[in-house]
């Protein structure tokens, strides 16, 4: 291989080690806050304000909008350093890398380690949200299937009085 050669593909190979830590710190960015996102959305202003928007015809919270925003960014950013990590990886077999095979090979499994890592960090907080919001909405439910069953209750009850009060009419 020709040194121009060589520098050309060195510099191929930072470019990627650059592009993959400039993904991973964003990612490491966006997931603290979709993190801090998550926690906060069982705050009970916002349990107020789902409440309100579920009896609206809004399409959900500002928060939910958010979140899915977010979502979908994190999985196109874990795509991205997917796509780079593979193209390091395509880099590391190509033939007159095998000077460098061993520090080239760390370096990527060190990226590759990163992107386990922030995958496996997205999809727990995902889950952890998913059930949060599964149980929050569980929770409404019963307490809106109470609210409706008191105040039906309550107008039964009205009938039923008024019904005895008729009833004690007739009988006098």
């Amino acid at each position: 291989m020709s040194t121009t050669n060589m520098a050309a593909s060195s510099n191929y190979w930072e470019d990627l080690r650059k592009q993959a830590r400039q993904l991973e710190n964003e990612l490491d960015l966006k997931l603290v806050s979709f993190s801090k996102l998550c926690t906060t959305y069982s705050d009970s202003s916002s349990r107020d304000q789902r409440a309100r928007d579920s009896r609206s015809d809004s399409g959900g919270s500002s928060q939910d909008n958010m979140l899915v925003a977010m979502t979908t960014e994190l999985e196109q950013l874990l795509a991205n350093l997917t796509a780079v990590n593979n193209k390091m990886a395509e880099y590391t077999n190509t033939p007159g890398t095998s000077s460098q095979h061993a520090a080239l090979m760390h370096t990527l499994q060190r990226h590759r380690d990163i992107l386990q890592d922030y995958t496996h960090e997205f999809h727990k907080t995902k889950s952890n949200f998913l059930s949060l919001r599964e149980r929050e909405d569980l929770l409404g439910s019963v307490h809106r299937d109470i609210e409706s069953y008191k105040s039906s209750s309550g107008v039964n009850n009205r009938r039923t009085e008024l019904f005895l009060k008729e009833h004690e009419h007739l009988r006098k």
